[in-house]
């Protein structure tokens, strides 16, 4: 797509010596675009459900959703709960095309992740980033999913396959259905590019949010269907429960 940023030219200079706050226009003291009062504001998620991250009073354990109904991915990091400003940097990345802002954040998240790594969580051998229909992707002009992945994999040194995952029907926006209405509304929206290359994979999804999770369980399945040893969600921040 023509406004899709390149992916050879850098939407921020991230080796620039004297760096201000996306947030604030303070100086950045960091080696991304954000100063030390703005990250500490940051909605961090602290305690959360060690499977699907549902925010929690307390951390390491399942939510009832994972224990009633174990989902097919193997867990899902997410460095901030969906609350503000976090949601409206990615509202303003995704809907505005504020390029920068979705750097930012795409950043922090390869930050968390390289602790996670550090701390003995297995890399994968590929992201995939979870796909628009093709109508979606020339109404938005880009998938923010897919912008997401390519930072992640150049900050991680993780491949990226944008093509493997295939949306071929055009569903209804999921925002304004419950997680029953969710479930039925992607029933055959994806298709695996080639199925035979997915046996024996650890595969990441990258998204923006998870809030059923009903997207990332039916990739999920898909893929583990398909042969996939195991599949985990990378996102950037995880929805709390209505009412929380």
């Amino acid at each position: 797509m023509h406004c899709q940023p390149d992916h050879e030219r850098q939407v921020y200079i991230w080796t620039k010596s004297e760096q201000s706050c996306l947030l604030c226009d303070e100086p950045a003291d960091g080696p991304l675009p954000l100063c030390h009062p703005c990250e500490l504001e940051l909605p961090w998620l602290a305690g959360q459900c060690r499977c699907c991250a549902l925010p929690l009073p307390v951390d390491g354990v399942l939510c009832g959703a994972c224990l009633k109904r174990p989902p097919a991915f193997a867990r899902v990091l997410a460095p901030w709960r969906y609350a503000f400003p976090v949601d409206s940097l990615i509202t303003r990345f995704k809907h505005q095309r504020q390029w920068p802002l979705g750097r930012l954040l795409a950043g922090a998240l390869a930050e968390h992740l390289h602790q996670a790594f550090a701390q003995g969580l297995e890399r994968p051998q590929a992201l995939l980033p979870v796909p628009l229909s093709r109508a979606r992707l020339r109404r938005r002009g880009f998938n923010q999913a897919a912008l997401l992945a390519r930072w992640l994999g150049e900050a991680l040194d993780l491949a990226v396959d944008e093509r493997l995952l295939r949306r071929i029907q055009d569903t209804p926006a999921q925002q304004e259905l419950d997680a029953a209405a969710r479930r039925r509304n992607l029933r055959g929206a994806f298709a695996l590019a080639e199925p035979a290359g997915v046996a024996g994979q650890h595969l990441a999804l990258v998204d923006d949010v998870l809030t059923t999770g009903a997207t990332a369980e039916t990739l999920a399945r898909l893929l583990l269907k398909a042969g996939a040893a195991r599949v985990e969600v990378y996102c950037l921040a995880r929805t709390p429960s209505p009412g929380d």
